[in-house]
């Protein structure tokens, strides 16, 4: 069994679950449900000249959009990182 990034650890040590398969697969559909539930897939935003905003508000827009998934992406890398042990 390999170490868990500190991430992973802290949320194991969190649930004060003992360190085994069962808890790790736990943790990991957790994870995945607050991940959806947080920060639901989307699509990209549309872009182009047809949107109805203003650029400066649609380039906001699209760096909110590029966080909430890279947010979504850290959640669902450490549910992974659980279930592989």
């Amino acid at each position: 069994m390999t170490s868990l990034s500190p991430q992973a650890q802290a949320v194991l040590d969190a649930c004060n679950l003992l360190p085994g398969k069962d808890s790790y697969l736990i943790l990991a559909a957790v994870l995945r449900v607050a991940a959806d539930q947080v920060v639901p897939e989307q699509t990209e935003p549309p872009c182009g000249e047809s949107e109805p905003w203003p650029q400066s508000y649609q380039l906001m827009a699209d760096s909110k959009w590029e966080q909430r998934q890279q947010t979504r992406i850290q959640l669902l890398a450490i549910a992974t990182e659980l279930e592989g042990q």
